[in-house]
C-alpha cells in the first residue's frame, strides 16, 4: 500500500479483492482487475467513429483508408496513463496531448502501477504530457484534433472538473474539432438499479448521465450515450459521444448497429502494442485482437443497449449543465 497527498487530493493504492486499486480521497478510481474495461470502452468507440466519419470509399472489407484515421487526439484528465494507453496503441495516431492537473497521480500511477501503462506510456514520443488545467488549456489552444477524450473526475461540488461538464465547455470543444471529430466523455453511474425510486431530474437525483447526454445533445448533432459494467465500481458506467453530421439519425445507427466483423476487422488492423509501434515492428506486429482484453466487434454492440429503466430516465430527465447552473453527481 502507498498513501501520499497532493495539494487536490489524498491519493491512495491499496489492495483490494480487485487487486491493486487507486483511490483518490476516499473513492475508487482504477483496479487491477477491470480498468481495462473502463479504458478500452472510454477509448476505442470514439477512435474507430472518428475513422468512420472520415471514410470517403473503401474496399469490399470496409477498411479505411490510412490518411483517413485520427491522428491528433487530446486526453483530458487520465493520470493513470492507461487512457493514453490505449489510445497510443492505434497506428495511425501520431500526436496524443494529455493534460491532468494532478502531477501526484501520474507520479503514483508510474511508480505503483506499471501495469496501467507507466513510464512506456509516459515516455512516448507521441505523447506530449502536461500538468495543468484541461479547461483553462483548451479555452486557449489553437490546435485541432480528430478526438477529443475527457476521462475526468466527477461533476463534484467541490471537484475541480464541473466546469468540463458543462454547455460553454462543449461549445469551444466543438470547435477544436477537425472536421467529424468526435468527442467523449466519462459520465458517471449509468445503472438500472440506482435510484429506481427517486424521480429523473428531480433535485434529489445525484446521476449526470442524462444531464450530461442532454447538455451534449444541445451543442452536437450527433449523440450516443453508452455504457459497461465496471465491477469496482458497483454498477454500470456512463460514457457519452458526440460529433457532427449532417444526417444523424443515419450516422447514428449505422454506428450502433456496425456489424461485428466489421469492428474486429478494425481492431485487427488498426492496433497493436505500443512497443511494436515504436519498433516499427510491421509484419510482426501483434493484431489488434492480441491487445484488447474487452472491447471487440460482439461486445461494441452491447454497449450501446442501455437497459429499459436507463433509457426511461434519460427520456424523463430534461436538465441541461451550464456554468451558472451546474449538475452535481455527489
Amino acid at each position: 500500500c502507498a498513501r501520499s497527498r497532493s495539494q487536490f487530493q489524498e491519493i491512495d493504492v491499496i489492495e483490494t479483492v480487485f487487486g491493486k486499486t487507486l483511490v483518490t480521497d476516499g473513492k475508487t478510481q482504477s483496479t487491477q482487475i477491470d480498468e481495462h474495461m473502463y479504458h478500452e470502452t472510454l477509448v476505442h468507440p470514439p477512435l474507430i467513429q472518428a475513422g468512420l466519419n472520415n471514410l470517403i470509399s473503401s474496399d469490399s472489407d470496409g477498411n479505411i483508408s490510412s490518411d483517413k484515421k485520427p491522428k491528433r487526439v487530446f486526453i483530458g484528465g487520465g493520470g493513470e496513463l492507461a487512457t493514453a494507453r490505449e489510445v497510443l496503441r492505434h497506428k495511425s495516431v501520431e500526436k496524443v496531448v494529455m493534460v491532468d492537473l494532478d502531477e501526484k497521480v501520474v507520479e503514483v500511477s508510474k511508480k505503483y502501477l506499471p501495469e496501467w501503462g507507466g513510464e512506456g506510456v509516459a515516455s512516448n514520443p507521441r505523447l506530449e504530457l502536461i500538468i495543468g488545467d484541461a479547461h483553462e488549456y483548451l479555452l486557449n489552444c489553437e490546435d485541432k484534433f480528430d478526438v477529443i477524450i475527457m476521462d475526468i473526475s466527477d461533476p463534484i461540488e467541490a471537484g475541480p472538473g464541473i466546469m468540463l461538464y458543462t454547455q460553454e465547455f462543449y461549445q469551444r470543444a466543438r470547435t477544436l474539432l477537425n472536421d467529424n471529430g468526435v468527442f467523449v466523455t466519462q459520465a458517471g453511474i449509468a445503472d438500472s438499479l440506482i435510484l429506481f425510486d427517486v424521480e429523473p431530474g428531480s433535485p434529489e437525483d445525484f446521476t449526470c448521465f442524462a444531464a450530461i447526454t442532454n447538455t451534449l445533445n444541445s451543442v452536437f448533432d450527433c449523440v450516443l450515450p453508452y455504457s459497461s459494467n465496471i465491477p469496482s465500481f458497483g454498477s454500470d458506467w456512463g460514457f457519452v459521444m458526440a460529433y457532427s453530421s449532417p444526417n444523424p439519425k443515419e450516422s447514428k445507427d449505422k454506428f450502433v448497429n456496425l456489424n461485428a466483423k466489421v469492428v474486429d476487422d478494425i481492431i485487427s488492423s488498426d492496433i497493436t502494442d505500443i512497443e511494436d509501434i515504436k519498433s516499427g515492428a510491421n509484419g510482426n506486429a501483434k493484431k489488434g485482437e492480441e491487445i484488447l482484453r474487452y472491447y471487440d466487434g460482439e461486445t461494441h454492440r452491447g454497449l450501446f443497449s442501455l437497459t429499459k429503466p436507463v433509457r426511461l430516465r434519460l427520456q424523463k430527465d430534461k436538465r441541461i449543465m451550464t456554468r451558472d447552473n451546474p449538475v452535481f453527481m455527489f
